[in-house]
């Protein structure tokens, strides 16, 4: 993606269902559950890198002994630094202590982080500062070791004031209004509830306060408690917890907005945000990973028994298409097919775009994430030369010379590597025109390759603000002389903020909704601008179900086209001497491509919970009066 956005979190959960002993047995370490969990985050660390943090609980330990560790880092590489952090931990113990190195019992006694239970977290920071506070996952602690909560999740929530205002109704004092504390102290409520009304019961029954504790743990119900504390949840989310006695979930929101893949065996159950960060890790084949239905929670009890309980009722599916569009690593089997296939879908607009003058363009593409796209470009358009070449030898079958026939089969798609990241240019000058002078290098490009006959198609995932193409990328292909430069996204127009993860909550940052404006500006119906601010002010005092989303009215004003032809002249200056255009996949291909991927609210405006259109209202009254605050 030439627009660097900040999106996913990352969740990794691991089980172990045999003693340690077990693990030190066939795998020669106890530290088999950290080991893997460095593997799981650093498989996902293209989900977050603004933190990352860990946290684990040892089982069955004895009053005064330390069960739960974590760890959290903002640190330029923070998942290294977690795991230097906790490998220097355990060095320093195996050092003084050597008498621990062959004895499981002494190490889980005495070292921290090793246990059964393990939870990490990678970080994209999409509300907060990124201090190490805002870094999950995060710890709920009380004496009581039921009460001990951890949480880490991957989501956003559209109504966190609506969730805040409700604790304090409870007679709660929350420590902050963000999403990650409401919605931990939302659970950590009824948890509470939930034990305190074992306990009392357990009293009832005739059981001594000690001999409680075990029984509290035995009977807590975490589907109940769920059920109750996500009641009126409107997000997406994969939230994964741990109980300080040994329970632990993983929820997924009821439109699969947030994705959760799961693996079990009879040594250990393991939660992830991707698929293939579990078939690598632990070399199981694809149809081994299930994926977690919306609206359903895998819960693991401290015994180890595990079930798959629906907590919501599903709504329907809505899963984040772009996690197959960008997200998502590409080495999932799935998603590295969708993804050639985006690339198939947009090379008829592509040829028209040509003239279908193929002897005279050449093909590349935005590193990298574009890349498996590209190849479905290709091979779409090597087809349509075989073609071609079929059709102009059998019409001139008979009068054709050898070397007309081997100049007809030579051709070929031109292929180059044009668009070359550079390493991050630090822009230490803060004057705007030296700063925009620093970023159109941030790309270098393979001279030599283009004739100024030629048309240039380059290739992106997706065009979310069109800051760098107009920056950097325009500029520097227009450098080659190419007489056209063809900008193709894998990606539809992105037309409205996201809610539910991703960071994109202003209007005006995206490059589709500038188009428009202008194109309201050129026809004399910039006032539709003023009157659609009032129909959105009039709707903030109304219930989420009754808010409509007014944006998607101005766009229905013009075609795609209209707009995708608008973003060519704002991603362009008159410094710039081809010809620039830009094609996007249209919704309908999509979700072709993408079949049970079908959330596409960024793209349509079509939301998938009822919160969604008061965000792009929200976030069209924040444009109109100039408030640079988030719509949530």
């Amino acid at each position: 993606m030439s627009d660097t956005i900040k999106h996913e979190c990352g969740i990794a959960l691991i089980r172990l269902l045999k003693p340690l002993e077990f693990y030190k047995e066939k795998y020669g370490t106890a530290f088999y559950g950290v080991n893997k969990m460095y593997l799981m985050m650093e498989k996902q660390h293209n989900r977050g890198q603004d933190g990352a943090g860990f946290a684990s609980i040892k089982l069955d330990t004895s009053p005064g002994e330390r069960y739960i560790s974590r760890v959290r880092s903002i640190a330029q590489q923070p998942i290294q630094d977690i795991f230097s952090q906790i490998n220097e931990r355990i060095n320093k113990e195996f050092q003084e202590h050597p008498e621990y190195a062959e004895n499981v019992a002494l190490q889980k006694k005495h070292i921290p982080y090793i246990g059964e239970l393990l939870l990490g977290h990678v970080r994209y920071g999409t509300f907060g500062k990124n201090n190490v506070e805002n870094v999950h996952p995060f710890l709920r602690q009380n004496n009581w070791m039921h009460r001990n909560l951890i949480v880490a999740g991957n989501f956003n929530m559209t109504n966190v004031t609506q969730l805040f205002d409700g604790l304090v109704e409870l007679g709660q004092h929350p420590k902050e209004k963000a999403d990650t504390v409401t919605i931990m102290e939302k659970i950590g409520h009824f948890l509470d509830d939930a034990v305190a009304k074992k306990y009392k019961q357990l009293k009832n029954e005739g059981y001594s306060k000690h001999e409680c504790s075990p029984l509290i743990a035995e009977r807590l119900n975490i589907a109940k408690i769920l059920k109750k504390a996500s009641k009126n949840w409107d997000g997406g989310y994969a939230m994964a917890g741990l109980l300080g006695h040994g329970d632990s979930f993983v929820l997924r929101d009821p439109a699969g907005i947030r994705p959760a893949y799961y693996y079990m065996d009879d040594e250990i159950i393991v939660v992830a945000s991707e698929r293939p960060v579990i078939q690598t890790v632990f070399n199981v084949a694809f149809e081994d990973v299930k994926e977690l239905d919306p609206g359903h929670a895998i819960i693991t009890k401290k015994s180890g028994d595990t079930s798959i309980k629906k907590i919501i009722k599903p709504l329907e599916r809505k899963a984040c298409s772009f996690e197959r569009i960008y997200f998502s690593r590409g080495s999932d089997a799935e998603i590295y097919q969708e993804r050639k296939k985006l690339g198939r879908l947009l090379m008829p607009q592509v040829i028209e775009a040509i003239d279908d003058d193929t002897k005279n363009t050449v093909f590349s593409y935005i590193p990298n994430t574009a890349e498996t796209s590209f190849f479905g470009m290709i091979e779409t358009l090597e087809d349509h030369l075989n073609r071609k070449k079929t059709t102009a030898i059998l019409e001139g079958m008979g009068g054709l010379s050898a070397d007309k026939v081997t100049q007809i089969l030579s051709e070929r798609p031109r292929i180059e590597k044009i668009a070359i990241k550079d390493v991050k240019l630090r822009t230490f000058i803060t004057e705007d025109n030296n700063r925009d002078d620093l970023v159109t290098h941030v790309y270098d490009v393979t001279y030599g390759v283009i004739k100024p006959t030629d048309n240039l198609v380059i290739i992106d995932d997706s065009i979310v603000r069109g800051t760098t193409l107009k920056k950097s990328i325009i500029k520097m292909m227009d450098r080659l002389k190419p007489k056209k430069i063809i900008v193709v996204s894998s990606a539809p127009q992105i037309r409205y903020p996201d809610c539910y993860g991703i960071d994109m909550a202003r209007l005006e940052t995206l490059i589709a909704f500038r188009a428009m404006l202008e194109l309201l500006r050129e026809r004399n119906k910039y006032h539709l601008i003023e009157e659609t601010y009032n129909k959105c002010k009039l709707q903030t005092e109304l219930e989420d179900k009754d808010v409509k989303n007014f944006v998607k009215d101005l766009y229905d004003m013009f075609t795609d086209q209209e707009i995708s032809a608008k973003i060519s002249e704002l991603i362009s200056d008159k410094t710039v001497g081809a010809k620039v255009v830009t094609i996007f996949q249209s919704v309908e291909n999509l979700h072709q491509a993408c079949p049970n991927n079908l959330g596409d609210w960024y793209f349509t405006g079509n939301y998938p919970t009822v919160g969604g259109n008061r965000v792009v209202n929200k976030a069209f009254i924040n444009f109109y009066e100039g408030n640079p605050e988030r719509a949530y």
